[in-house]
């Protein structure tokens, strides 16, 4: 059987340095790189594809980075791209209940777990969240805590913060 291959990029946004990857012309990966939690997304996907990460380029991802830019140049609010989810099924609930999350708009962890019926499954909605590997595009950032004060980000708290005035329209200097 002939390995697979995740296509990757180092993108320098003006937030920080993210990895893109393109799976088959998927979109599945999107994220800070130097995060805490980099080895266990990448291992989820290299393990769950039976894949290989190789830098190179794609169409995919040159057109990954042109969203992105018209994103953080406030010209985009909704991304269009396809996107592969790789995580158990939980997970995959999770990131899809992110996407419903409106430009410009939080939500709670609480909030997020009634949203998908089981409102006990907090810390389990906080874990999902914290694993998803697509940023930005699977908004996880537009989660805060029920005291609406900033909780954990993969990218950090900072970067979190210029997000959520970007997309809120604050006049915060973002950049």
């Amino acid at each position: 059987m002939s390995t697979q291959i995740i296509y990757i990029h180092h993108y320098p946004s003006p937030l920080g340095e993210l990895v893109l990857g393109d799976y088959n012309n998927q979109l599945c990966l999107c994220d800070w790189r130097y995060r805490k939690m980099r080895n266990e997304v990448d291992n989820r996907l290299l393990n769950g594809l039976q894949a290989t990460f190789e830098i190179q380029t794609t169409p995919l991802l040159e057109e990954t980075m042109e969203q992105l830019a018209a994103y953080m140049d406030k010209k985009l609010t909704h991304f269009d791209l396809p996107l592969l989810l790789i995580g158990t099924d939980f997970q995959q609930s999770v990131w899809k209940a992110l996407q419903q999350i409106e430009y410009g708009k939080t939500q709670t962890y609480l909030g997020l777990s009634k949203q998908l019926n089981n409102p006990k499954a907090i810390r389990a909605v906080a874990s999902a969240n914290g694993a998803n590997a697509i940023s930005i595009i699977i908004p996880c950032h537009r989660i805060i805590g029920s005291n609406q004060e900033l909780v954990g980000y993969a990218g950090g708290l900072s970067v979190k913060r210029k997000l959520l005035a970007l997309e809120q329209g604050s006049q915060l200097t973002l950049f």
